[in-house]
């Protein structure tokens, strides 16, 4: 059995004291950083570059999980290693030669994931999950905040559970989008083996409690 990973999302942290709100996630359990870019073309809201990751990576020992929601990812994919993802998540859609795009963040040195919004299926990159280490499911529309978890995702990481043990690969399933103790459960249930939460973790009073609880969706 893998094990269940949790990476809380700086974009609900607090940016004014982001160095402490990385570390207390850090030291709460977290097993992973999760940095959303958003470039305000492939969807609708900004976020910040490979400036804040490259802040983030010199607080925290645990990987970088960075997720790229903009276009043309392949142009970015050297500054943002440079910075310091330890993984590179793009999305499907996003790219014109997806296969190259996972191929060149691998050359990088850095771990390669393929993302699709709740309306893209998993036909987009099905035959390319040689190439991933990651698959991240969106439970939400990227970009947009304060959307409630869409558990009709769920039977897209129940078909790459399947996928992967037919095509016997190794990639992780990651999903992403209004997770909380309760999806969190359902998400493990189907077989996600990294969640994402922001608000739920940074939204709490003591991180090491809410990413307990959401670790407690593996017993589930």
């Amino acid at each position: 059995m893998r094990k269940l990973e949790i990476a809380p999302s700086i974009l609900a942290a607090d940016f004014r004291i982001l160095e402490r709100e990385v570390k207390a996630a850090e030291a709460g359990g977290a097993d992973r950083i999760h940095c959303d870019i958003m470039d305000g073309v492939f969807v609708p809201n900004m976020s910040f570059g490979p400036m804040v990751v490259e802040a983030v990576k010199k607080c925290v020992a645990i990987p970088l999980d960075v997720h790229l929601m903009i276009v043309e990812p392949h142009k970015y994919i050297g500054a943002f290693r440079d910075a310091g993802a330890d993984n590179i998540t793009v999305h499907a859609d996003a790219c014109a030669d997806l296969p190259g795009t996972l191929d060149g963040i691998h050359a990088g040195g850095a771990q390669a994931g393929v993302c699709v919004n709740p309306d893209k299926p998993v036909s987009l990159f099905e035959q390319h999950l040689d190439k991933v280490d990651l698959v991240l499911i969106m439970s939400v529309f990227a970009g947009f905040g304060g959307q409630a978890f869409m558990s009709e995702t769920l039977e897209k990481v129940r078909e790459l559970v399947l996928l992967r043990e037919r095509r016997q690969l190794d990639f992780s399933i990651e999903i992403d989008g209004g997770i909380n103790k309760t999806t969190a459960a359902e998400s493990v249930g189907s077989g996600v083996d990294i969640l994402v939460a922001g608000s739920y973790v940074f939204g709490g009073d003591d991180y090491a409690v809410r990413i307990r609880e959401l670790r407690d969706g593996e017993r589930s």
